[in-house]
């Protein structure tokens, strides 16, 4: 235990890894299942399917496939020894894409994204989706009463690459702010169904394996801000 940490956090991080080394597990085999008969499908079929349904069937063979390489990194953090997988990222693809699997929330918020010159680099894929995903999902699901507005943007530094995401929502409570990052604790919200709170838990643990770090930087009524800061290598 090092000295910052009571038994309390430490009993806490052990229920989180437990947590993540039970669901990740048994997430492997219907990921595994629904990749294949995908796979299949698309062997069977890609040359009887129009346009709209072989791009459905790809779709949901890339889907599965993302959700293997979480799973297994989840299952890597639990048991403490992480799997990490260095490849290039193409920022501004990859939040292209989570904003388009989010597509439903988007409409429902009437949420616009902003970003533009994100860089490559080289990190986790699904490490560094999963962080993203949680914090642009959280941004969409305590909007305000006006359309959401989502804004990311990327700082390349010699040691560092920062990836600052911002919101137009009506800011996190002072007494809340130290809590948001706590496992199974989540933002009281009127109106909204609560869940199990563990995405930025997740986000922040998963990130330590990278060498990096996720923190709310600042959130007042104007909106909120969260960084997430990975060691840089260039592409």
């Amino acid at each position: 235990m090092s000295p910052e940490q009571s038994p309390a956090s430490t009993e806490n991080e052990e229920r989180i890894r437990r947590f993540l080394a039970i669901a990740s597990h048994d997430l492997q085999s219907p990921l595994r299942h629904i990749a294949m008969y995908a796979e299949i499908l698309l062997d069977d079929l890609g040359d009887k399917l129009d346009d709209e349904q072989l791009k459905s069937l790809q779709t949901i063979l890339h889907k599965a496939e993302t959700a293997q390489r979480l799973t297994k990194a989840l299952m890597g953090f639990a048991g403490s020894t992480p799997q990490v997988v260095a490849a290039e990222i193409d920022l501004n693809g990859l939040v292209s894409e989570i904003w388009a699997d989010m597509a439903s929330d988007v409409v429902a918020s009437d949420a616009t994204l902003e970003h533009g010159g994100l860089p490559t680099i080289v990190s986790d894929p699904a490490i560094v989706r999963m962080a993203l995903t949680n914090v642009i999902a959280n941004a969409l699901a305590h909007r305000g009463p006006s359309p959401a507005v989502v804004t990311i943007a990327a700082e390349r530094e010699p040691a560092e690459i920062t990836i600052r995401i911002s919101d137009n929502g009506p800011g996190i409570a002072p007494e809340h702010q130290d809590k948001i990052f706590d496992a199974f604790w989540k933002l009281p919200q009127e109106g909204r169904p609560t869940g199990p709170g563990l995405g930025l838990t997740a986000s922040r643990e998963t990130l330590r394996a990278l060498g990096g770090s996720i923190r709310l930087e600042r959130s007042d009524a104007g909106g909120s801000r969260f960084a997430i800061r990975l060691p840089a290598s260039r592409a």
